[in-house]
């Protein structure tokens, strides 16, 4: 059973919450409210999150200083930031936002389908991410289950087999979501994606030198 992502949306207002969960139940995964900044670093101790809502304008810690707390910590520093705000105070202001370490930076009232779409690669990315390390789980099981069962040829080659089929499905997505991100033209997504698939590269590397023969000299 595939296990659903984590979304934080965070916003002093609740009928601004209850307009995100409406536009982002379609996604069809787990949306967590917050309703300041420092509740939004409480649910962070605990759970992981695909993506993280932030509003700007908040009373007490607004969304700069929230944000800057989320990258400040190691657990949390790489969980990408849209930061959404109903004042424009021209550039300046969006850019202080991407210096906060947000990967968006919309303002309202903003178009429902395009903010969808957003969170939507960013989940993806996520559970891409989340696959990967189930496969490098599994891979070093593997590793060290040869080591200590040499002879157990056809179940190593069998966990192999099954090891490099779901590693392949993966790639397979992988390399669709980053096709579409090129189209998209979103850098720190394209970034973040190009990232991925050199993990993705390294671990069909190290799946492929546990191959029979894998390293053994021709001749």
């Amino acid at each position: 059973m595939v296990q659903k992502a984590k979304i934080l949306l965070v916003d002093d207002w609740p009928e601004n919450l209850l307009a995100l969960e409406a536009i982002l139940s379609a996604l069809d995964q787990t949306l967590v409210r917050a309703s300041s900044g420092e509740e939004a670093l409480k649910a962070l101790l605990t759970d992981d999150f695909a993506v993280i809502l932030l509003d700007v304008q908040m009373p007490g810690m607004d969304g700069f200083e929230t944000a800057a707390h989320i990258k400040r910590r190691e657990r949390t520093r790489d969980i990408p930031i849209i930061f959404l705000t109903a004042i424009n105070h021209g550039p300046h202001h969006t850019f202080r936002g991407y210096a906060a370490g947000a990967v968006d930076y919309i303002s309202k009232p903003f178009d429902p389908w395009v903010l969808r779409a957003k969170v939507s690669v960013f989940v993806d990315l996520y559970m891409k991410n989340c696959q990967l390390r189930e496969q490098a789980a599994l891979l070093r099981l593997q590793l060290d289950g040869g080591r200590q069962n040499v002879g157990e040829t056809k179940e190593t080659a069998g966990l192999l087999a099954e090891l490099s089929a779901r590693l392949a499905a993966v790639e397979e997505q992988a390399e669709a979501l980053s096709k579409q991100l090129d189209e998209s033209a979103d850098a720190a997504a394209v970034a973040t994606a190009a990232h991925l698939e050199r993990k993705l590269t390294g671990l069909r590397r190290a799946l492929d030198a546990l191959e029979p023969g894998a390293g053994t000299p021709a001749g």
